[in-house]
């Protein structure tokens, strides 16, 4: 079955859907929470930005092994860990919410220390800090969700470029900061 890719605009309800399941997660997490950061990413973390409406967020681990005696306890928070996607992505644990389609949460548990956290977070960054630079964003996902309706494969990979250009103009620079063109 094809999902068709939706850009809606932005909800003020999607920060609250994010402290829903920051305190689900941390909870499930137990001792290992202390030592653990979770951050809102991707399109709905970006005020005013529009974004398919599912809820990405980042688990930093001091290192992703020590996920695994808790993966019960996060699958219980409704969580559902997507074991195919462990040899595309080896140095993350990929979960979804619910199970089926349409989705409503992603979480990403990575290492703290890993290219993936700082790259999440600098161009989560930069386009908090830069609404002309949002606004592109959202023009380009736009057209892409058009060009790539049932391929969120696609779709994805068309945007590469314009994120891989935002991370370089951000490179240096400390999050938080306006990128620089």
């Amino acid at each position: 079955m094809t999902h068709h890719l939706q850009i809606v605009p932005y909800s003020p309800t999607w920060p609250q859907r994010f402290q829903a399941e920051h305190s689900s997660i941390l909870s499930a997490l137990g001792p290992l929470a202390d030592a653990c950061a979770i951050e809102h990413i991707g399109s709905t973390a970006v005020p005013d930005l529009a974004a398919k409406p599912i809820i990405d967020l980042m688990l930093g681990l001091p290192a992703l092994s020590d996920l695994e005696p808790y993966l019960p306890a996060l699958q219980s928070t409704g969580l559902h860990l997507q074991q195919q996607a462990a040899a595309a992505m080896p140095d993350r644990h990929y979960f979804v919410k619910p199970a089926a389609h349409p989705r409503e949460v992603h979480l990403h548990a990575v290492a703290l220390d890993s290219d993936f956290w700082r790259d999440k977070l600098a161009f989560r960054d930069a386009l908090r800090a830069d609404q002309r630079l949002a606004g592109q964003y959202a023009d380009l996902k736009r057209q892409l969700a058009y060009d790539h309706s049932g391929d969120r494969a696609a779709y994805t990979n068309a945007k590469s470029g314009f994120i891989a250009s935002v991370l370089a103009m951000a490179a240096g620079k400390p999050h938080g900061k306006p990128a620089t063109r």
